[in-house]
């Protein structure tokens, strides 16, 4: 592995890469990889060249790992003008990050800590997670034929713990409060030999950045005036963030676009520390939510967040549920399916205009995390409609819907 340090995002110690830290020992804060500040992109490798081979340069990987990927990155950018057009904005885009191999962003995480535990010489790996991390880890641990140990909550939906078993993995189902779950699980990492690549893991934030580097080269290196992010535990707008400004330290980009994240109003503990001027999130008590895949009462990388979006004059916004599901079916118009977790990020554009903090000359990129078919759960929100006919009456239907 190359030479390379660890930080805590805190204090500032620093930690060696080539051990297995994931949290600062005196402040128990996450730790993060320092910046890369030099670098080049690979295209002599042609487009179908993986994320870690051409971006190979901001990775401290000495040697790419095949026999684990599957595809991850290289999603698409996606315009929307309806979106542009009902909220008066110069430009939408959309990050489609549903067309990973397990269906959302975690993928890009999932595959960095995997080559991490791989280099550490782990034989077993896992997860804390609602669903999109449990099934990315599951399927890249597979792939990589390693023990994988998969925790989620008693409230996980069977829709979502299904795809996960099908890996044949050890999924666990467990009672208690979230943060001390996450905290057990690290403890059990260091006792078990277990590779725990929970949300904040730094390798994970590593992979994560890649989203960035993609959509500054898929607008030309023009990037957005906002990016919008669903924000739960935060370890993905942390990689974002890195990505942006690490191209911009090496003189890709001329800008560090202003990040959002944004957070379903019945659990949005990071919006509530930040417009209180807290530097510190404290845990959300009883969190009614919309989707579990922004549900974190409790986020390992929170103070990270409130610390990089004051820094880079970033925002946070909580969205009511209403606007949440209505982005949802506004989504599927445009032939886009996304779980209501996703859909936050494009409700959120509606709720910045309204308070006067986009304009009509502003571009905006919402990023949409993961997959509708993940929770089809939300169904029950939209009055979804079915036609019953005889075979004989079809023409006759037909021609009464189109009259």
């Amino acid at each position: 592995m190359k030479e390379s340090q660890l930080f805590c995002t805190k204090c500032g110690k620093e930690y060696r890469i080539n051990k297995d830290y994931f949290r600062c020992n005196y402040c128990d804060e996450p730790l993060e990889i320092k910046e890369v500040c030099s670098g080049r992109i690979r295209t002599e490798l042609g487009v179908y060249a993986s994320i870690f081979e051409r971006y190979a340069d901001f990775f401290p990987f000495d040697r790419p790992f095949p026999q684990i990927e599957l595809g991850e990155g290289r999603t698409p950018l996606l315009s929307s003008t309806p979106q542009a057009e009902k909220n008066d904005l110069k430009k939408v885009f959309l990050k489609n990050e549903t067309m990973n191999p397990t269906w959302s962003f975690k993928d890009r995480g999932t595959a960095s800590a995997m080559r991490h535990a791989i280099e550490l010489g782990f034989k077993k790996v896992g997860t804390l997670s609602s669903g999109n991390m449990a099934a990315s880890v599951a399927a890249y641990g597979a792939r990589a034929n390693l023990d994988v140990f998969i925790l989620v909550g008693e409230s996980t939906p069977q829709e979502k713990v299904n795809p996960v078993s099908m890996y044949g993995v050890n999924v666990i189902k467990v009672r208690g409060d979230y943060g001390e779950v996450y905290s057990a699980s690290l403890k059990l990492g260091k006792e078990l030999g277990i590779y725990f690549m929970n949300s904040d893991a730094p390798f994970r934030i590593e992979g994560s950045k890649t989203l960035a580097f993609e959509i500054s080269e898929q607008t030309s290196f023009d990037v957005p005036d906002y990016v919008i992010v669903p924000t739960s535990s935060g370890g993905n707008l942390r990689g974002i963030e890195k990505g942006f400004r690490e191209f911009y330290a090496c003189g890709f980009i001329d800008k560090v676009p202003l990040i959002v994240a944004a957070q379903d109003m019945g659990v949005c503990p990071i919006h509530l520390a930040f417009i209180s001027g807290k530097d510190v999130v404290s845990h959300w008590d009883n969190p009614k939510y919309i989707d579990n895949a922004i549900s974190n009462p409790n986020p390992p990388s929170g103070n990270r967040v409130l610390e990089v979006l004051r820094k880079n004059g970033g925002l946070t916004v909580a969205v009511p549920q209403e606007k949440i599901i209505r982005a949802q079916a506004e989504l599927a118009s445009e032939g886009i399916f996304v779980q209501p977790g996703s859909a936050v990020s494009v409700a959120a554009i509606e709720c910045l205009r309204e308070q006067g903090i986009l304009n009509s000359s502003d571009c905006v990129l919402s990023i949409l995390t993961g997959s509708g078919l993940k929770y089809t759960e939300a169904f029950r929100h939209h009055h979804l409609k079915f036609h019953d006919v005889k075979l004989s009456e079809i023409e006759t239907y037909i021609k009464n819907i189109l009259s």
